[in-house]
């Protein structure tokens, strides 16, 4: 049996770092998989890329301040923020040359099938004279030419920048060299679309450089990136106005500290010398490119629906009973708890619940904590239609959201506008808790109604991935929601839930005692985890303790595991897998085989930031049917040999494959097609057969 000591070792645990940088290689490997429609491929290098920028933006960004700062502490698995730096740097380098072999064979693989990719100099004639056409009027006025020399100082390059750097020689004094940058605007489109070909629009800006520097000729020119710190330091107890501390944080995050250099590959050394002359940056921290380094753009063609066929098939998500019948939807809840998993099925019904508190005379109250709402909201909206009405509408709308403050600042105006209540955040924490709570007044007396998620209030996101959603009227449930909602507007955050759980004070105890009651089974324990992360030392350790004791794990872990499983005496119980595919795994199910309450669903991930630096819900699952529900779904996954990748002793992951297990399943097809055969079962009226259906899929073995 091994000691509490031995199985806190360095050793024991894999960089935080290095784990998602794995994890964005599994999101590569879909790109390189034959398998996958062409377009589906060339997405997940846009992914891949925007992936990459976030690190950046925000990890990278971290350890190079604690390096610039002088701290040499350790992470949990011995490494210094210096070491791992220098590992990202390494491991990014070495697999940029396999995503750009990637990017060109997919690039040549869509020329076959009439979509093509090219530069100005591809065009032909005809392509040449619309290609200068849509210069002249769409990019000529939009294009600042950019003068640097004594009275033309190198100018402040916002975030993610995009420039094509110039060396350009006075034609009438060939003698004359001078340098010069057109920075091109991330409101342009990243290519000029003639038919089904798609024209790089920094080729074709580059073609007419004459045309903004008149009496100049370019000798060379070279496109580079700036990515900067990102990460936003809000000092909140400091502010008496939350929202301009917001605006101006905003503001500072365009000015932060370049940690990222991406330059496109030039013979011309002296063109490079200009940029990084100006640029100051780590050598290390350059990082040379053949394809297009804005890789975002390329969602521009993914969208292409003249090449439909090139993609996944296309899924409708399914609303399924009691949710597709025209019954009102509080009248549903007032006999029955629903709970189903997105995009499988719907997230209109979640629309719905709130439309219809917004309009119901009998409302009284809705109240809801929105994270990342999406733009057009249609569940805002219905918020602010409600408060226009005189309805109590109290919003949490958490300002703190990374990459989403901008869009939330509009929509905490926009509520305050109408009349709603609306809370900024919590000090000290950001609020991730997904919840919603509508308070009718039916004569004397109030009924509830409570909705709670593992995702966003977000539509779009809601078609992508997959998430956890559930309704009730349940007095236990509805109480807590009362009260939870009180903390958020009040001035205390210490107070207990009864039925939920919530972070920072409930989950991360209530997890570690579940893990904890299946380590003394020995054996007989089971427990089974999908998470988005498994971060937490604490968490990490009690695993390796149950796996010690002889208790089987399965975790489902799409990003960041810090877990390192199949270690001899310390997690040769433990096995974990990674399911990278069409949507994005976002649900977190626990399972703990012994407890009084077998499923749990929350909105948090087992990492320190969720489990003590935020608010966060744990929702527990008492009715049998939709336990099974949820256990089912874990069980499907962990016998994924399709989309999942398992996690290596050595920290490498391993591509799964029919030969590793009995049955071929992908368990992300396998939902789609379970849900649309319940469907259409029910489109036949045959109710009695989708129940007896659902049952035996559903069943454990």
């Amino acid at each position: 049996m091994a000691t509490a000591k031995s199985l806190n070792q360095t050793s024991n645990f894999i960089n935080r770092e290095l784990s998602w940088l794995r994890f964005n290689t599994r999101v590569l490997s879909e790109a390189q998989n034959k398998n996958n429609p062409l377009l589906e491929r060339l997405k997940f290098i846009a992914i891949y890329g925007t992936n990459l920028d976030e690190f950046y933006m925000v990890r990278v960004a971290g350890l190079k301040r604690l390096y610039t700062a002088g701290i040499a502490e350790s992470s949990a698995d011995g490494l210094t923020p210096k070491e791992q730096l220098d590992e990202i740097r390494n491991y990014i380098n070495k697999e940029q040359k396999l995503l750009e072999s990637c990017y060109y064979e997919i690039k040549e693989s869509l020329s076959k099938e009439g979509l093509l990719i090219k530069d100005y100099k591809e065009a032909d004639k005809k392509q040449k004279e619309e290609l200068q056409d849509y210069f002249l009027n769409h990019l000529y006025p939009i294009i600042v030419p950019i003068a640097v020399d004594a009275t033309h100082p190198f100018p402040h390059l916002n975030n993610l920048s995009y420039v094509l750097a110039l060396k350009l020689q006075n034609i009438e004094n060939e003698n004359e060299i001078k340098f010069g940058m057109a920075r091109i605007s991330r409101m342009l489109p990243g290519f000029i679309k003639l038919d089904d070909m798609y024209f790089r629009t920094d080729s074709v800006v580059a073609e007419f450089i004459h045309e903004l520097f008149p009496g100049f000729r370019a000798l060379s020119l070279t496109a580079f990136r700036v990515t900067r710190n990102a990460d936003m330091e809000i000092e909140e107890e400091e502010a008496d106005d939350f929202l301009a501390l917001m605006t101006e944080g905003l503001k500072s995050r365009r000015k932060g500290e370049i940690i990222r250099l991406q330059i496109e590959q030039s013979e011309d050394l002296e063109l490079k010398s200009f940029i990084t002359n100006y640029i100051k940056i780590e050598q290390e921290d350059i990082y040379e490119c053949k394809m297009p380094m804005n890789s975002n753009v390329l969602w521009e063609i993914v969208g292409n629906k003249n090449f439909a066929h090139l993609t996944f098939s296309n899924y409708t998500p399914k609303i399924l009973p009691p949710l597709d019948l025209e019954a009102d939807i509080f009248t549903i809840l007032d006999t029955q708890d629903v709970l189903f998993y997105q995009p499988y099925e719907s997230f209109d019904p979640v629309v719905h619940f709130i439309q219809s508190a917004a309009k119901d005379p009998e409302v009284f109250s809705i109240r809801m904590t929105l994270y990342r709402v999406g733009k057009n909201s249609p569940i805002v909206k219905a918020l602010i239609e409600a408060a226009e009405n005189g309805k109590q509408v109290t919003a949490l709308v958490e300002l703190k959201a990374r990459f989403d403050e901008e869009n939330n600042l509009h929509w905490a105006k926009a509520l305050e506008d109408a009349g709603a209540h609306v809370i900024y955040g919590v000090p000290g924490l950001k609020v991730h808790a997904k919840i919603a709570l509508v308070i009718k007044s039916i004569g004397r007396e109030l009924k509830e109604y409570v909705h709670l998620s593992t995702g966003n209030y977000n539509p779009s996101t809601a078609r992508i991935y997959t998430d956890i959603s559930y309704m009730t009227s349940k007095r236990e449930f509805t109480q807590d929601a009362t009260k939870f909602f009180h903390t958020l507007s009040g001035f205390s955050h210490k107070s207990k839930l009864s039925t939920l759980f919530a972070a920072p004070l409930q989950i991360k105890p209530k997890i570690l005692e579940l893990i904890d009651g299946e380590a003394k089974k020995g054996s007989d324990g089971r427990i089974i985890l999908k998470v988005n992360a498994i971060v937490d030392t604490d968490v990490i350790l009690a695993l390796y303790k149950a796996s010690n004791a002889g208790v089987k794990i399965d975790l489902i872990v799409r990003g960041v595991c810090c877990l390192r499983p199949g270690i001899k005496n310390v997690s040769e119980n433990i096995r974990v897998i990674s399911i990278v595919g069409k949507y994005l795994e976002h649900a977190r199910i626990f399972y703990f085989k012994h407890s009084q309450t077998q499923i749990y669903f929350a909105s948090a991930d087992l990492m320190p930031r969720n489990l003590e630096r935020r608010v966060e819900l744990m929702t527990p699952i008492f009715e049998q049917a939709l336990s099974d529900k949820l256990f089912g779904i874990l069980k499907i996954q962990i016998e994924d040999t399709i989309r999942a990748h398992e996690l290596q002793e050595n920290g490498e992951y391993k591509k799964l494959s029919s030969k590793d297990g009995d049955k071929t399943i992908s368990s992300q097809k396998f939902l789609e097609d379970y849900t649309n055969t319940i469907f259409n079962t029910l489109k036949h009226k045959e109710e009695s057969k989708a129940k007896k259906l659902s049952r035996r899929i559903f069943k454990e073995s």
